[in-house]
């Protein structure tokens, strides 16, 4: 077959960076979710000032970690 389609594995460094934003992203959103559902149960009127329903919290909220 033709080797040109093959793509070499990233390099160590490259991973790890790669691993360390995914992990990254995930605790930024956990942190939101949880700020966002503090939010919600504190003050239910600021959800209506950021422009999202209270419908629109809750499936925020209710995404894992991994769902964008």
């Amino acid at each position: 077959m033709n080797d040109i389609c093959k793509v070499a594995p990233a390099p160590p460094q490259a991973r790890r960076a790669s691993l360390l934003g995914t992990i990254a992203t995930w605790r930024w959103r956990i942190r939101f979710r949880w700020e966002l559902e503090q939010k919600l149960k504190a003050d239910p009127h600021l959800i209506d000032d950021i422009g999202l329903t209270r419908r629109q919290v809750e499936t925020e909220i209710a995404k894992h970690l991994w769902q964008a």
